[in-house]
């Protein structure tokens, strides 16, 4: 993927989120930037991170909500409106354990059949690693605070809340691989 993707990406988001949500825009900057670091380590998917990264959360823009599942409704938006790239879509409908959240919402089967896993689990985890370590304002943070922040803002008992607290031993473990990935890369200088 090309940095053609990751702009057209930025500019999509953007159109999307930034007048609306601006919270949600500053989070998904935030989480771009955190991919841009992982570039080392996914090589020539690294444009495909930053895309996916900046693009994860467009399906809370208010004029793309159709089931309410912002995974959902944001691949959906760019399968059919943008016609992106199917493992984009992909990513963008699978991010952060979505599938755990769709089995909340009765939509586990929906999201399976039509919009499956991509079967890349490095980039798969990059995507969770970038999103998890960002908090709503774009700053770097812990899985841990962020899960913790997460329940806070939508309350144990929500939707969101469940899925979240189901989703974190994979949070963590996920983030726990990245980090180690990171570790091992060399260092120049």
């Amino acid at each position: 993927m090309t940095s053609q993707l990751a702009e057209w990406a930025w500019k999509a988001a953007k159109t999307e989120l930034a007048s609306t949500l601006p919270r949600r825009w500053a989070h998904s900057l935030g989480v771009a930037a955190r991919a841009v670091e992982l570039a080392p380590l996914l090589g020539d998917s690294a444009g495909l991170l930053r895309a996916a990264a900046v693009l994860h959360d467009i399906g809370y823009s208010p004029g793309l909500v159709a089931t309410g599942f912002h995974p959902l409704d944001g691949a959906r938006f760019l399968r059919d409106v943008h016609g992106a790239d199917e493992r984009l879509v992909r990513l963008v409908a699978n991010h952060s354990f979505a599938l755990l959240e769709a089995e909340e919402r009765g939509l586990r089967e929906t999201l399976e059949e039509e919009l499956p896993l991509l079967d890349e689990p490095l980039l798969v985890d990059a995507l969770v690693w970038c999103d998890m370590t960002t908090t709503p304002d774009g700053e770097q943070t812990t899985a841990e605070r962020r899960v913790t922040e997460i329940v806070g803002r939508y309350g144990a008992g929500s939707v969101v809340g469940r899925f979240i607290r189901r989703a974190s031993p994979e949070i963590f473990a996920t983030v726990e691989r990245v980090e180690a990935a990171l570790a091992a890369q060399p260092r120049w200088g």
